[in-house]
């Protein structure tokens, strides 16, 4: 059994642009741009970004409810990106998704029960619709609902109560896997921390291994182990939590943790904002991405696309050529890219 349950490769997800009366295509949207990524078992691995760089498509694009353009995705050691419909099936009952938003992805003509129920049935893992009813109270109480829930219907609940359902519903296939897609940016603050609690609970418990999309930044860095930073398609770094909230090495990391709030009412916090707007998927810039934006660019940042180097800590990875200090603004160039270093290796062993 090996370390990493999930191994993202590469990952692209392209969608054509069609135009004219014969609809050819005449470009592709980049959502997700060569993506590479590992996930650990039984971790968080938040993933962070503005809103239209990627999160929601790769995640997505992962459990292949989106079709990858090209790529791989290696989930426990078989290839999702290969796998033919019925693997795809099996594979679905490991790897779950909870959506943001729980009213829309819970049918509002079925029951909790029924909901419940028709998960369970459809991954044969009931024999009889009182077994299946049986399941479906003991998740109600897992998720902090009763019994009674179970035969109302989505809209008869609170917003906290329906991503709840939502929870159960996750769980009720008995997953390995969830990709939680903003699972709590419809809800209240203290609503947030409710179902946030619960989460970390269930991970606890059941040895979960979620994968936490989310633009807020105070939520991701509660909920993860390690993190990674989206921009226009690619991750600009991938790091401890810890490392990469108090020490980011890339710019757009750097500028997007600075904006965090500080709850204190005493500490005067002078925001550091970026100029410009997110370039245009479509017609993505030559070379780094982030170039057009960073005050730190240079004419190397514009020449070609920037692999991801080493950190200041060994499981620190950057997409940048240098190493900046943000207060002075001095940068160095930084040593061999991982991609360099491996070549290297290569090379030498070769030898």
């Amino acid at each position: 059994m090996t370390e990493e349950i999930l191994v993202v490769d590469d990952l692209r997800t392209w969608f054509p642009i069609k135009a004219g009366l014969l609809q050819r295509t005449t470009g592709h949207v980049r959502a997700v741009d060569g993506v590479s990524l590992k996930v650990r078992r039984g971790e968080t691995y938040g993933l962070v970004g503005e809103s239209g760089s990627g999160k929601t498509t790769l995640g997505k694009s992962i459990l292949r409810l989106i079709e990858p353009t090209g790529g791989t995705v290696l989930f426990d050691g078989i290839d999702v990106t290969k796998a033919t419909k019925g693997n795809v099936k099996k594979l679905r009952r490991r790897i779950q998704i909870i959506f943001q938003d729980p009213y829309a992805s819970l049918d509002p003509r079925q029951t909790v029960g029924s909901t419940l129920s028709e998960a369970m049935r459809t991954h044969g893992l009931v024999s009889s619709k009182a077994d299946a009813i049986r399941h479906a109270k003991d998740l109600l109480r897992r998720v902090g609902l009763n019994d009674e829930h179970l035969f109302r219907f989505p809209h008869e609940f609170s917003g906290g109560q329906r991503q709840r359902v939502a929870v159960a519903r996750a769980l009720a296939v008995d997953p390995d896997f969830i990709v939680l897609d903003e699972p709590t940016s419809f809800l209240d603050v203290s609503v947030q921390a409710q179902v946030l609690d619960l989460l970390k609970d269930l991970q606890k418990e059941l040895n979960l291994t979620y994968v936490f999309i989310s633009h807020n930044l105070s939520v991701v860095q509660y909920m993860s182990n390690r993190v990674g930073v989206m921009y226009l398609g690619r991750l600009m770094e991938d790091a401890e939590r810890d490392s990469i909230y108090n020490s980011p090495e890339h710019p757009y990391s750097y500028y997007l943790m600075a904006a965090i709030p500080i709850p204190d009412p005493e500490f005067k916090k002078v925001p550091k904002l970026l100029s410009g707007d997110v370039p245009s998927p479509v017609n993505i810039p030559p070379g780094c991405r982030f170039h057009p934006r960073c005050p730190y660019a240079t004419e190397k940042c514009r020449a070609g696309e920037v692999p991801f180097y080493v950190g200041s800590g060994s499981h620190h990875n950057v997409a940048c050529h240098y190493s900046i200090d943000f207060e002075r603004g001095a940068q160095t160039l930084r040593p061999a890219s991982l991609t360099q270093a491996a070549e290297a290796r290569t090379r030498s062993q070769a030898g």
